[in-house]
């Protein structure tokens, strides 16, 4: 949690707004891989359970829909409220609506496995449009939550795998339920790339959602996320260590913690030298380029790594996407769908009109050591 207090205290501000009713803007995180938005966001989730609210995890893999992930979460809430509380009018309406919107999404997008024991309420969000259906829904969910006092916050990690008509009509449901002051919100996390999909799902969305930028911690946090837990252990660290770990990793939360695990097992005594610190980024390199790098580098077609080789030729980035298509010896136009597809993986958005970026900090690096030729 080093460097990110204030987005700690800004959330729970939040969350203290919806349970009063005093409906705030639901956050969306925003950053590369590897600065530590699921860490914030399960963070942020147990403080939410702290204060009663009935939290729903939910990680949006690519292959599955929003409704297949969101049926299981909704009801387990609604079975801990009906636990806590007992089983009031507007409980059980929810019920029933959740009912009937299960058995109509079932029907459009068949993944949906979850099944609620009992009887639906006809004609309410069954029509099988998730746009017309989810603001039902929510609604009644809303009512059910303001009934006893709590509120329901979704926690949805990788929002960026949600299609844009699934995105549209989440938004259209919290912009319903944030109309009626109604105790339902959203925090999220995704990479830089849903800021444009939200804007493009609907054009409110700017207004609904705060987007908190996510990055790298400076240098006087990344100092304390290494020094500090060492220091719990009577452990100290060099300062050329520390600087040579900083620069390594460029201060991104994850890279710290895989720098620091292998800097302290290099490491026979106290202090943590700068020899260790390069022992620690040779094997921390190993490690990533067999793991973290590797399962993103598997999943790319040969064409896609050829695109993102080509990057890395160029540097971290951004590029001009006229840049990448001259190293590779073609035309722009005919690699757009190449750039789209990446970009709908995941592994690269656009921070301005024209540039491409990656979206996992050090790829550059791995693409030259896993592909040491442009021609590959």
């Amino acid at each position: 949690m080093a460097g990110r207090d204030a987005l700690i205290e800004d959330a729970a501000v939040a969350l203290d707004r919806i349970k009063a009713g005093r409906h705030p803007q639901s956050l969306i995180l925003v950053g590369l891989r590897g600065v530590g938005k699921t860490v914030l966001l399960d963070r942020i989730r147990t403080d939410a359970e702290t204060r009663g609210i009935q939290a729903i995890r939910l990680e949006t893999p690519e292959d599955r829909s929003l409704p297949a992930l969101l049926a299981p979460g909704l009801r387990a809430a609604l079975l801990r409220l009906r636990t806590r509380a007992g089983l009031s009018d507007k409980l059980k309406r929810a019920f029933a609506v959740l009912r009937s919107w299960i058995g109509a999404v079932r029907i459009s997008y068949g993944d949906v496995e979850v099944s609620v024991d009992v009887d639906p309420e006809p004609g309410s969000a069954d029509s099988g449009d998730i746009e017309h259906d989810l603001p039902e829904l929510f609604t009644a969910l809303g009512e059910a939550a303001a009934d006893r006092d709590t509120a329901f916050v979704m926690f949805i990690d990788e929002l960026q795998y949600v299609s844009e008509k699934e995105f549209a009509a989440l938004i259209t449901a919290l912009h319903r339920t944030s109309q009626r002051s109604l105790p339902i919100a959203m925090v999220g996390a995704g990479l830089p790339q849903i800021i444009g999909k939200a804007g493009r799902a609907k054009s409110y969305a700017e207004r609904l959602f705060k987007f908190p930028q996510i990055g790298p911690l400076d240098k006087d946090d990344a100092i304390n996320a290494l020094a500090r837990p060492a220091a719990r252990e009577d452990v100290a660290y060099d300062n050329a260590a520390l600087d040579a770990i900083i620069d390594a990793t460029k201060g991104y939360p994850y890279f710290l913690q895989e720098w620091g695990k292998h800097a302290w097992a290099a490491a026979d005594a106290s202090p943590i030298a700068l020899g260790d610190a390069e022992a620690a980024t040779v094997n921390a390199l190993a490690e990533l380029d067999a793991s973290f790098f590797r399962v993103r580098f598997d999943r790319l077609t040969p064409e896609e790594k050829r695109y993102l080789r080509a990057m890395a030729e160029l540097g971290d980035g951004p590029h001009r996407s006229g840049d990448i298509a001259e190293k590779r010896g073609r035309k722009t136009q005919s690699l757009g769908p190449v750039r789209s597809s990446l970009i709908e993986k995941g592994m690269i958005y656009s921070p301005a009109h024209g540039d491409t970026a990656f979206t996992v900090p050090l790829f550059a690096g791995f693409m030259k050591r896993t592909m040491p030729s442009l021609q590959q």
